[in-house]
């Protein structure tokens, strides 16, 4: 049982077609996949009506949800784009947190955090309790990913959201095919982030079933 709801295709900086991403997480033994790719207030017009077209391979490979990843869009300004992804009929917001990796403005994780209409906060760097606790108290999951460099951080992380509560995915950001994880490799990562057996497990088997549930 396996659901990845952080993926990318080539609609932005991935390197699969949305039909070989989802086919390549089919073998893999996904029952489901958000395709989340890049963007700001530049491209969500073209971005969005694309990937809602992948739906059609629900009739014959796994369950596809159309999402975004809201990538270095000024904090003030997030708001209004997420508004507008989910207005083009996004059913799975990502935020794209401040990882160490890339130089992601200050106050991009408070901005996601304090906005009930985000789905996860990915790879959120050395992220705040008060960041944290907001992400809670809106229902905001907090992914612990698979991706490089953006991984360095996951034993914060998985510290920060255990000590407020705060419900984990482990999801693979993925961009290529050698990105995506079976359930094996995802259960690693949270093994390697910290995470007991029982959290590791809850945050690949479970909470991303539960989650998907609020898509109507």
């Amino acid at each position: 049982m396996r659901i990845d709801l952080h993926t990318h295709s080539i609609l932005s900086d991935g390197e699969l077609t949305p039909s070989e991403l989802v086919r390549r997480a089919m073998v893999l033994g996904h029952d489901a996949v958000a395709i989340t790719d890049h963007v700001d207030m530049t491209n969500v017009d073209i971005i969005v009506p694309a990937i809602i077209k992948a739906i059609q391979l629900n009739e014959d490979y796994i369950r596809v949800i159309p999402g975004v990843e809201i990538t270095h869009v000024p904090p003030k300004q997030m708001d209004r784009v997420i508004k507008r992804a989910k207005e083009l009929g996004a059913q799975w917001i990502v935020v794209h947190g401040e990882t160490l990796a890339e130089p992601v403005v200050k106050g991009t994780n408070l901005a996601a955090a304090t906005n009930p209409d985000v789905d996860v906060l990915a790879h959120p760097g050395l992220i705040s309790e008060k960041e944290m606790q907001n992400a809670v108290d809106n229902d905001i999951y907090i992914e612990v990913t698979g991706r490089a460099w953006h991984n360095v951080t996951n034993g914060h992380v998985v510290s920060v959201a255990r000590n407020i509560g705060a419900k984990m995915i482990i999801n693979s950001d993925g961009h290529g095919p050698r990105d995506l994880m079976d359930e094996a490799t995802a259960m690693n990562v949270g093994r390697g982030a910290g995470m007991n057996e029982k959290e590791a497990k809850q945050a690949v088997t479970v909470t991303p079933f539960e989650a998907i549930k609020r898509i109507s």
